[in-house]
């Protein structure tokens, strides 16, 4: 039983040893905007910002603005 958990615990530690498939240099291509989720995030600001003052839930939903309530 040793034994095979032995093979078992070799098996599952080799994949720490596998070096990355992407480049540092390949990693601007990952950054692009169109990889965003969000098409529009401009907009999505602006209307989650309208959404917090209307509703009274400042912070709720993590959107820009300063602290004292003149944005």
């Amino acid at each position: 039983m040793r034994f095979i958990s032995f093979i078992i615990l070799l098996v599952l530690l080799q994949g720490c040893s596998i070096e990355p498939w992407v480049m540092p240099y390949e990693r601007a291509r990952l950054a692009d905007p169109i990889m965003n989720m969000d098409p529009n995030p401009v907009s999505s600001s602006y209307l989650n910002h309208v959404y917090q003052a209307r509703e009274s839930a400042r912070g709720a939903e993590s959107g820009q603005g300063g602290g004292c309530g003149c944005n």
